[in-house]
């Protein structure tokens, strides 16, 4: 496997290349929405929503927790996950930046 010689790139660039990958998954897209809409969840209701086997579902709930984008609460049996809104906040505000990027004075093609 080839290295990916991530030292060499900023924090911002670093940063913006995980989250994109985290957010690279359509299951993780609609794991996302979802949670914004009824603002916490269980993951076996997830089952239902997203259509995917629960194994799946807590892979991709693994993913987005790794990042920060979601937190989890245990309770009883269960873990409660919601939008993790200061994380939530500080990625639209880094994609924002990013995505302002003009290069429309650059006549190159």
């Amino acid at each position: 496997m080839g290295v990916t010689k991530s030292e060499i790139f900023t924090s911002e660039q670093n940063t913006i290349a995980k989250v994109a990958k985290v957010l690279g998954h359509p299951a993780r897209i609609a794991i996302l929405q979802h949670l914004f809409k009824i603002n916490t969840c269980v993951c076996g209701d997830l089952v239902e929503v997203v259509g995917l086997a629960q194994p799946t579902i807590s892979q991709h709930l693994k993913e987005l927790k790794n990042l920060d984008i979601i937190q989890g609460n245990i309770e009883a049996t269960s873990v409660c996950y919601c939008i993790n809104q200061e994380k939530w906040s500080e990625i639209k505000i880094l994609l924002n930046n990013f995505l302002n990027l003009d290069g429309s004075s650059n006549n190159c093609c």
